[in-house]
């Protein structure tokens, strides 16, 4: 099929090159034109596994090519709208990319053509979106097919998701419209995919409800970590208890920094901006409090290492080990990492930072931080050493190494993720979170 795609970051530049390894012929825009340039040439913006694979083999075979002019969509039979909703000032999220790709594609859409939205976006949203397609051209139409991508696992859940939720109209548009996506993802369905067809609310809720959820899963067993350094328990091994319940499961029971990145923290305050503005604020009173307990646990981490430094970290030297939001990205958007590193920084400790990807993105938020080249270079005469990313690097590290590189052997292990006894046998004094 011939499809558009309007947006690169991101999302859309993974939906691209994914959808051009599905077969499609794809037209991606964006109104970067450095952002193009390098996609054009076969270079990811951003880091993600696999991504620059499948984007080399679809430039290759002819089957994408990327532009800043909205006129080359025109006779695509679909046209996905990827672009971002970032969090506005009020917590709300903000539509004006959205609108700005929804006005900027209709003049180029023709009828019985579909834009289908993946951007998460306030409920509402889609039912707004297509009256104006529909007044701006009669015969198109928009519906919603919302994203699920795991950064790190972008391309795999894009090309192979453990669900398609389509949005759709009730009647006959709504029928074509199954009926085209269904094209579109017909590699995906022969594969079993899990497909549920909705009404247009339902499919905007979907995504931000997972989230919500995700968001909640993780603060809850960071508010059971706070009752665990209290009275000595192990919230490791509550949380390998609790998640044999088959109810609850184990994944998203990491007790840590808490969550960052450019989703569920957006998300959840839109999500509550929404229900204010819809008069049922009390619906989603709870997310207030999920905020609260996901932002404490960076306080907590500084406050541990002015403890264990003697009140103070003035003076010191600490190596912080990881940046990005997340192991397999470069995506250092509210990461509690960098906010740790950039705290610590400002009160006066020396920070050596290093992480394997995020050291580009994480200097131009934070270019007062010292980067470094290795593990190796940060924990050179560390006096305390932060985990704070759970990169693979990490967790494989050789604490007897690592002891002989530091000036004072204490780790503050920020992701639960480090082997406690190897490193506590290696020398060290080890603090992690919840335990």
């Amino acid at each position: 099929m011939r499809i558009s795609v309007i947006g690169c970051g991101y999302l859309g530049a993974v939906h691209a090159a994914s959808m051009a390894k599905l077969g499609h012929d794809v037209v991606a825009v964006d109104v970067d034109p450095v952002k193009i340039e390098r996609l054009a040439a076969g270079e990811a913006p951003f880091f993600e596994p696999g991504l620059p694979e499948i984007l080399t083999e679809a430039i290759a075979s002819g089957r994408i090519r990327f532009t800043t002019d909205m006129a080359e969509v025109a006779g695509a039979q679909v046209h996905f709208l990827a672009v971002g909703t970032p969090q506005g000032p009020t917590g709300a999220a903000d539509l004006t990319y959205v609108d700005a790709a929804v006005a900027a594609l209709t003049p180029h859409l023709g009828a019985g053509e579909f834009v289908v939205g993946k951007s998460t976006v306030p409920v509402g949203t889609a039912a707004r979106l297509a009256a104006e397609v529909e007044a701006a051209v009669p015969g198109a139409s928009l519906v919603w097919n919302p994203e699920f991508l795991r950064e790190g696992f972008a391309v795999q859940d894009t090309i192979s998701p453990d669900r398609l939720v389509y949005g759709v109209p009730a009647g006959e548009t709504g029928a074509r419209a199954v009926a085209l996506l269904d094209e579109v993802y017909a590699t995906t369905l022969a594969e079993g995919t899990p497909r549920l067809v909705v009404d247009l609310p339902t499919a905007e809720l979907v995504k931000v409800s997972a989230n919500a959820f995700l968001a909640t899963k993780i603060s809850f067993i960071n508010a059971m970590a706070e009752i665990a350094e209290v009275v000595g328990a192990d919230v490791t091994a509550l949380a390998d208890a609790i998640g044999h319940d088959a109810r609850i499961g184990r994944k998203f029971l990491n007790a840590g920094l808490g969550f960052g990145g450019g989703c569920l923290p957006k998300d959840i305050r839109a999500f509550q901006a929404r229900a204010n503005e819809l008069g049922v604020p009390d619906s989603l009173a709870f997310l207030a409090d999920v905020d609260a307990i996901n932002l404490r646990r960076r306080d907590h981490v500084v406050e541990l290492a002015q403890e264990i430094l003697g009140g103070a970290v003035t003076g010191k030297r600490i190596a912080v080990l990881g940046l990005a939001f997340k192991p397999n990205s470069d995506d250092v958007r509210d990461s509690p990492a960098l906010d740790i590193a950039a705290r610590l920084l400002g009160h006066g400790a020396t920070v050596a930072a290093y992480d394997p990807e995020a050291v580009v993105t994480a200097r131009r938020l934070h270019p007062e931080l010292e980067y470094v080249e290795s593990a190796t270079d940060a924990l050179r005469d560390a006096d305390l050493v932060l985990v704070l990313t759970e990169w693979n690097e990490f967790r494989e590290l050789d604490p007897a190494v690592a002891a002989s590189l530091v000036s004072n052997p204490v780790v503050i292990d920020g992701r639960n993720c480090l082997d406690r006894d190897a490193w506590t046998a290696a020398g060290f004094t080890y603090r992690g979170m919840g335990r």
